[in-house]
């Protein structure tokens, strides 16, 4: 084989960093694989500044470029999970291999497409899906093949930490941070994917499929926000020695899969607290290996086409590959894939963080000690704050021990039922990450 023919669909930063990239370090790629990987077309609507394409054929129709029979490989680059779903089994049925870093597309129509993918023997490559250039998905999938993975847990949505890193650094208000996150280009106009955990949501989804073996189920996946955190409760977690981070955790237990992303303390002395601005980290639990940490760039021009680049190489190792002896796309054989279920946030287990705005009287403490006790949850630190001066109301923050999270629901109707206690109860879910 003198060389691999790929397309290129979508130019913009991800698309322009990849032609970038293969364009830069052909030498040294062609060194790794046997042969050259050609950029044969692209397909854009525009140009990229950033991207000399030279004499490369440019098409605005993507559709043309995954029916050109000269290529080999489609690069899917345009995002969204409507049109990138209709190219991507086009791609497939035109027997040319897949590469992609479209999370959404992987966490809802994976299943479909990795199916379809099999029929046709071809391969859909995702590692720039998850994490920008952290070759996480290959290290569980592959690296971490020998263990039984216990948990995951990860920082995989730069906007979300860079916010919470200036809340608790510069003692700021969330939403001055999101605009200057907007300003820079770490969030969209409309942050509501990153901001709300939907695009964490997709990301881990990936990564517990890859992890537990088990089919991809976006749809199950606990999702909660980052906008109703204040700088009070970032700084009472320090005070307590801990950092708020919008995780996302995964774990196997007896009874099924925890599958959620929410805001969590985590102790200040842990790996993934110390994870600052817009950098990505996952640590994965192993029974075999313990626990390892993957770190670094989430996003951005060349970190994420470094994860597409390594795909294409693969992709290429893999063509002289008869289809039965490649790396499943899940990491699992297909039949293999476990029904294991996926728990409802009901029904998983966490610490807890609660802060309750109490009446300056006596016997307050006493009547949430009581509230709680009677629903077996049992409290590991307590700290109450000084009446505050506007409204004559005392903050009581307490975290507790791991309980199932029905039991947090039961308590927390029953406090804020209290006369004493004004307002929501805030609850924060606590993970040691042992």
């Amino acid at each position: 084989m003198n060389s691999v023919k790929v397309g290129i669909c979508g130019l913009g930063t991800v698309g322009g960093g990849t032609f970038n990239v293969l364009k830069r370090n052909a030498e040294e790629i062609a060194r790794r694989v046997g042969c050259s990987i050609e950029v044969a077309q692209v397909a854009a609507r525009d140009t990229n500044p950033k991207c000399d394409t030279g004499a490369t054929p440019i098409t605005a129709d993507v559709f043309e470029l995954v029916s050109n029979p000269d290529i080999d490989v489609v690069v899917e680059l345009i995002g969204g999970d409507t049109i990138a779903r209709e190219l991507v089994l086009k791609a497939i049925d035109n027997g040319k291999h897949v590469v992609t870093a479209n999370k959404a597309l992987i966490a809802v129509h994976g299943n479909e497409i990795f199916a379809r993918a099999r029929e046709k023997g071809v391969i859909v490559a995702y590692e720039a899906a998850v994490a920008g250039g952290i070759p996480v998905i290959k290290a569980i999938r592959e690296g971490l093949a020998g263990n039984r993975i216990n948990w995951l847990a990860g920082i995989i949505n730069g906007t979300g930490n860079f916010i919470l890193t200036e809340m608790r650094e510069k003692g700021r208000a969330f939403g001055d941070v999101l605009k200057e996150a907007q300003d820079l280009g770490y969030a969209e106009a409309d942050p509501t994917f990153d901001v709300e955990g939907i695009d964490a949501a997709h990301k881990l989804t990936i990564l517990a499929s890859i992890a537990f073996g088990i089919p991809l189920q976006f749809d199950k996946a606990y999702t909660e926000g980052i906008t109703q955190l204040t700088t009070a409760d970032v700084n009472y977690a320090e005070a307590l020695g801990y950092r708020i981070k919008h995780l996302g955790v995964a774990r196997r237990t007896g009874r099924g899969i925890e599958l959620r992303v929410h805001p969590t303390l985590i102790p200040a002395d842990r790996l993934l607290a110390n994870v600052n601005g817009v950098m990505n980290a996952v640590m994965v639990n192993g029974d075999a290996v313990g626990s390892t940490l993957y770190y670094g760039a989430g996003a951005g021009m060349e970190p994420t086409a470094s994860a597409v680049v390594a795909d294409l190489v693969d992709v290429a190792h893999a063509l002289a590959t008869s289809p039965e002896y490649r790396v499943p796309a899940l990491g699992f054989q297909d039949a293999a894939l476990s029904a294991h279920p996926i728990l409802p946030i009901a029904d998983c287990e966490s610490a807890y963080y609660l802060r309750i705005q109490a009446k300056d009287r006596p016997g307050v403490l006493a009547q949430v000690a009581s509230i709680l006790s009677e629903r077996g949850i049992n409290i590991e630190s307590i700290m109450q704050k000084e009446a505050e001066e506007q409204d004559g109301l005392v903050p009581m923050i307490l975290v507790t021990h791991r309980v199932q999270e029905q039991r947090i629901d039961d308590a927390i109707s029953a406090l804020e039922a209290l006369a004493d206690i004004s307002g929501n109860v805030v609850r924060i879910r606590v993970e040691q990450l042992n």
